[in-house]
């Protein structure tokens, strides 16, 4: 169905934070993408996208991926085609998470934390996660389609306590409450 109002087509989700100091284990986070269809919105996820993975379709890519936080600007970024996803997806859940190979990391153990969601020049979303900092993870962004098919951004930031497998497997749950 086509629609008048501009909705949201190609994102960009963007992290950066500072190196671990030196003879410490790499600070190492990760941007996770879960789809999920208009048959089951929330639970598992049809798919994920993550540092050794893609879209089956090619709309949902890591173009950037750090091991250890270290260059200029942000660390890893991320690519969502919304307008190109099919229509049996209706909702996309972003997050981030620390990877936990040396130990129990939260986000405060990491200087310089920050991610950032783009549409193109227009900035939709900035966060620094210290509203989460005692979290290994955080959902980040979530896009839901509406009954036109027009994408929509929900501005979130929740927090999970646990490794990255966990955590992928349960971003997209309803959140308590709701």
């Amino acid at each position: 169905m086509s629609t008048p109002n501009k909705d949201i087509e190609k994102v960009e989700v963007r992290v950066k934070w500072d190196p671990s100091p030196q003879g410490d284990p790499p600070n190492d986070l990760d941007i996770i993408a879960a789809t999920y269809s208009t048959e089951e919105p929330f639970g598992s996820p049809a798919y994920l996208v993550h540092f050794d993975s893609r879209a089956p379709d090619g709309t949902i890519t890591l173009d950037r991926d750090s091991r250890t936080g270290q260059g200029l600007g942000y660390d890893e970024v991320m690519t969502l085609e919304l307008d190109r996803l099919s229509e049996s997806y209706t909702r996309v859940i972003v997050g981030v998470a620390i990877q936990q190979r040396d130990g129990h990391k939260t986000f405060a153990a990491v200087e310089n934390t920050a991610v950032q969601v783009r549409e193109g020049y227009d900035t939709l979303a900035e966060n620094d996660f210290s509203s989460v900092g005692g979290a290994t993870a955080a959902v980040v962004a979530e896009f839901v389609r509406d009954t036109t098919g027009a994408w929509q951004f929900h501005d979130t930031v929740r927090g999970f306590d646990g490794d990255a497998d966990s955590f992928a497997a349960t971003m997209g749950n309803r959140p308590t409450g709701v």
